[in-house]
């Protein structure tokens, strides 16, 4: 049965509401919360990501860098709170060039992260000064590893990674980088907050009543018809649809959703060890074909685009415990505003083309182009701001607040964000990041003439 009252309204059970809720509840004391969710909590997106996290993070400024660690010292903490009940590992994140004056560029970001919050940056040119490059960590999530190591020296590439291709001529290694299981570290927080008296209700938000310039009630339909729900706080945290539930309030919010996808495959093999790091491929991709397959794409308008080059980007991770084979694997090669339709549908060939790309970072995954057998696709959208960077705040009416446009960073961002949109509500003192993720951003002349110069895939991966 739905209340007819609560102390605050969250619409949407992904990671996003889960841990607003969460943090409401656990570290600010405010039991009377209901969490709104359609379907099954988690299920819309946040168990379609690759389930990573990173605080490598380029600029303008170190609000996401700053963001991100904070974010990570709550990972850790509940890791430790849970026995690591979500798996997290630090791994890090590789990523690789094959292009000599591409180094350069992964200096240049190295030292910026670096310089921004992310850590000591180690340069190793395969020289008898070089610093030490720490070992890599395949399990638990070892707080004391941090900054990143870039290695310039191509016979270290192949020491530490002989599967990847030898023209790799550079790599960077962010440390404070891993994954984790999604889905229990979300049912974990969900279970948390239950306990301290979080409520989770079937059903959709179908309108928000205002009065006075401020939120008054929430209308809900469930199985059993409609709900009024007598409430003075609502936060929206829909994931992909936080623009169609912000029209509710008559708020037009700057975003956009892109869809995502991810294949999973076995790797029989054994191609790819099971401690690997998620590997990044840096370089436009053309596709290997034989020649006569290449001939004939290339004759067909419809097929053509499959034999030009295509974006940076292909990466990958070993999914799964001891004695699993599986690779996850993403590149979102064709990158354009999408409605949020369900269920998501993907080109028949993208998983031909996500594995042929990926053999030019590793050529033995070569044996499987064609060969995969039935690969797992599944996906999800990223809801962005031009800008790539989240809207954690309040809302142009009193009462209301957002937690979204968390693009393809949001299982790494849930705690921090979680964590800021809980001191809003409850008045709490706010991070010197706060400002940097509030809708009000907008408002500054100033800040949106430096997005005519923003590269908007900033944070991408």
């Amino acid at each position: 049965m739905i209340p007819t009252t609560a102390d605050i309204v969250i619409c949407g059970a992904g990671i996003a509401g889960i841990s607003g809720a969460y943090h409401l509840a656990a570290r600010h004391g405010i039991g009377d919360i209901l969490l709104v969710e359609e379907g099954s909590p988690l299920m819309l997106t946040s168990d379609k990501s690759t389930e990573a996290y990173r605080n490598w993070w380029p600029g303008p400024g170190d609000a996401m860098v700053r963001f991100m660690n904070r974010s990570i010292d709550l990972l850790e903490a509940f890791a430790a709170a849970s026995d690591n009940l979500f798996h997290l590992n630090r791994r890090g994140y590789v990523f690789l060039t094959a292009d000599p004056a591409r180094a350069e560029v992964y200096r240049r970001s190295a030292e910026e992260s670096s310089a921004l919050g992310a850590g000591e940056l180690r340069i190793h040119r395969g020289r008898p000064d070089d610093p030490p490059f720490p070992p890599p960590v395949a399990e638990g999530y070892a707080p004391e590893l941090g900054g990143a190591d870039l290695v310039l020296d191509p016979a270290l590439i192949r020491q530490r990674l002989p599967f990847v291709t030898p023209d790799a001529v550079a790599m960077l290694h962010p440390r404070r980088c891993g994954w984790l299981s999604a889905q229990q570290l979300g049912m974990w927080l969900l279970d948390e907050a239950r306990a301290r008296g979080v409520r989770l209700v079937s059903g959709r938000v179908t309108a928000i009543d205002m009065a006075g310039g401020r939120v008054r009630g929430v209308t809900v339909r469930a199985a059993g018809g409609e709900q009024r729900i007598e409430t003075g706080v609502f936060v929206n945290a829909a994931g992909p649809l936080v623009g169609a539930v912000s029209r509710l309030l008559g708020v037009e919010l700057p975003i956009f959703n892109e869809l995502h996808g991810k294949v999973a495959i076995n790797d029989p093999l054994g191609i790819v060890p099971r401690d690997a790091p998620l590997l990044i491929w840096s370089d436009p991709v053309l596709l290997p074909w034989a020649d006569e397959e290449r001939e004939e794409l290339a004759a067909a308008e419809e097929t053509r685009w499959l034999t030009e080059p295509f974006p940076a980007g292909v990466h990958f991770r070993p999914e799964g415990g001891p004695g699993a084979q599986t690779l996850l694997l993403l590149w979102t090669y064709d990158v354009k505003p999408a409605e949020a339709v369900w269920p998501t549908r993907f080109a028949p060939e993208y998983a031909e083309v996500v594995v042929r790309g990926l053999a030019r970072m590793v050529p033995e995954l070569a044996v499987y182009a064609g060969n995969f057998g039935r690969p797992i696709i599944d996906g999800g959208y990223y809801c962005k701001t031009q800008e790539n960077r989240p809207l954690i705040g309040p809302l142009p009416v009193e009462g209301a607040y957002v937690f979204g446009a968390l693009s393809g960073y949001g299982i790494m961002a849930s705690q921090a964000g979680a964590d800021l949109l809980a001191a809003h509500i409850a008045g709490s003192d706010l991070p010197a990041y706060a400002p940097a993720f509030a809708l009000s951003r907008y408002d500054d002349p100033a800040y949106r003439a430096l997005l005519n110069s923003w590269d908007p895939t900033t944070g991408q991966l």
